[in-house]
């Protein structure tokens, strides 16, 4: 199986030696995106809510580039700075993500790049049935 990059300007560029989304047969890999703002490279918003937004329009940058969108995506997983934060962020997640909800894990850690209260991965697959639910 052959791995293609995605690269894109809409989304932050990767910060280490890391690819931001890996294409590995019919599903991306999307690296943990954080609350950076792509086009002056600061962190967005100051609240977990707030930073929310931001990670999970890096996310969806990055998987309009690859032809995909947030409906594609079969599991996230959030890593978040403080637990008592998770009401808010679920808020928001429920704003960009619809029924039937893509398989998700939740953990608090202990700090995260350049002190971001977020960080937001994906795993996307094209070819959904979307109309499919078990």
């Amino acid at each position: 199986m052959e791995k293609a990059i995605i690269v894109t300007e809409a989304a932050p560029k990767a910060i280490g030696p890391y690819s931001v989304g890996v294409w590995a047969g019919d599903l991306l890999f999307v690296s943990g995106q954080t609350p950076i703002d792509p086009a002056t490279g600061s962190i967005a918003g100051e609240t977990a809510a707030q930073q929310m937004h931001q990670s999970i329009k890096n996310v969806r940058a990055i998987l309009n580039a690859a032809g995909l969108d947030l409906t594609d995506v079969v599991k996230s997983t959030l890593f978040i700075k403080d637990m008592n934060a998770f009401s808010a962020i679920n808020e928001v997640y429920a704003s960009y993500f619809t029924p039937p909800f893509p398989a998700r894990s939740c953990v608090e850690v202990a700090r995260l790049p350049r002190d971001v209260l977020v960080e937001l991965e994906v795993i996307a697959s094209r070819g959904l049935d979307r109309d499919r639910q078990a």
